[in-house]
């Protein structure tokens, strides 16, 4: 995992270009994994915090389109 906090509030992006805010950090009710729960594009959606500051090299996929290396990188403000 990437070694940065996930918070309410916080902007990510993808990528494949998107912007995403994390709305929640919330416990999976049976495994108590810890999920963030964010926007995009309108919609609402949850993934696992370990996927979502996965450290999986995305950078030689065709559809990266920012040249980041990760999944999701932090928007600083």
């Amino acid at each position: 995992m990437q070694e940065t906090t996930v918070e309410p509030g916080s902007k990510w992006q993808h990528f494949k270009g998107d912007v995403m805010e994390v709305l929640l950090i919330v416990l999976h009710s049976e495994s108590l994994e810890q999920m963030v729960v964010y926007t995009h594009l309108g919609e609402t959606w949850a993934r696992p915090i370990s996927s979502f500051l996965s450290t999986d090299d995305v950078s030689g996929r065709e559809d990266n389109v920012t040249g980041q290396k990760y999944r999701f990188v932090k928007i600083e403000e």
